[in-house]
């Protein structure tokens, strides 16, 4: 059994979160690899990305639970202390401390109806209850192999504890 990040279902998304990126920024996510890498070779180096990379799918951010996580790379599972198998699949929401809630869904209201955003900030938790500030966030729109919206992804870099 492959490691959860190589699983079909992952590598598709570290396909969108990449391609989308892509399309949003301008500007690849990760540094290129070779011309023939194939898709799980792109997903490994998303994993091991030291940005921490997040996506969700598709549900409505103002809706209940809303979007849950399809995707958390290594840098994601460590800033949030858990395992891919207690984080992907939670709803996102639950990212960030009850009080920060509000301010995100409508970050990623923002996001959706622009397709991407540079620069957000927020504060979220880990699964202990430790708080942490995120500084320099890229949130886009993923798109699916027919052109669909399908989720959002965010990445960042910056970040520190509270």
């Amino acid at each position: 059994m492959p490691a959860p990040w190589l699983a079909d279902p992952a590598i598709t998304a570290a396909a969108r979160i990449l391609q989308s990126h892509q399309l949003a920024f301008g500007a690849p996510l990760i540094a290129p690899l070779a011309a023939d890498a194939t898709p799980e070779q792109w997903a490994q180096a998303l994993f091991a990305s030291e940005r921490v990379v997040l996506a969700h799918d598709g549900a409505d951010p103002a809706g209940d639970p809303g979007p849950r996580l399809i995707y958390a790379n290594r840098s994601a599972l460590r800033l949030w202390r858990r395992s891919w198998a207690e984080l992907v699949g939670m709803p996102s929401r639950l990212t960030a401390e009850p009080g920060a809630r509000q301010e995100r869904a409508q970050a990623l209201l923002r996001a959706r109806s622009q397709q991407a955003i540079a620069n957000y900030s927020g504060i979220r938790i880990d699964s202990q209850g430790r708080r942490f500030q995120i500084e320099g966030a890229r949130v886009f729109t993923l798109f699916n192999a027919a052109g669909e919206a399908c989720g959002q992804s965010a990445t960042f870099a910056c970040w520190h504890w509270i």
